[in-house]
């Protein structure tokens, strides 16, 4: 069975960083691309980070891009997501989300280009 945890929200000061956690299972993370999304209440999921199943390239957004890292420990199945110098605009729920092989860069944007997804974690940025 898929399944996707995330973990590591909470609040954090402006400027600060945060390392998500996307704990997996039922699926290999060699076989299945991961990605980061953020979500705010009335708006659309935002595409923050994907990273790759075979050569653990990665691909960033708009939201974070220069701002921080994806990788993952093949050994805990588990796809993590630093953030650095958070703006109290980027309080979120954040969210990962799986899907088979490679996604390309004109789709992996797309919160529909993913089949499995996880309950998120809620990020608080704030003084």
């Amino acid at each position: 069975q898929f399944r996707l945890v995330e973990s590591g929200g909470g609040l954090v000061q402006p400027g600060g960083s945060l390392r998500l956690s996307c704990k997996v299972s039922g699926f290999r993370l060699d076989k299945y691309s991961v990605g980061w999304f953020r979500q705010v209440p009335g708006k659309e999921r935002e595409i923050i980070s994907i990273i790759s199943p075979y050569d653990n390239s990665t691909f960033w957004g708009d939201v974070a891009a220069g701002r921080g890292s994806i990788s993952k420990d093949m050994s805990k199945e588990t796809v993590y997501l630093q953030l650095n110098n958070l703006k109290p605009e980027n309080t979120a729920l954040y969210l990962c989300a799986a899907t088979s092989g490679a996604l390309s860069i004109a789709t992996f944007r797309l919160p529909w280009a993913y089949d499995h997804w996880g309950q998120g974690t809620p990020v608080n940025v704030s003084s």
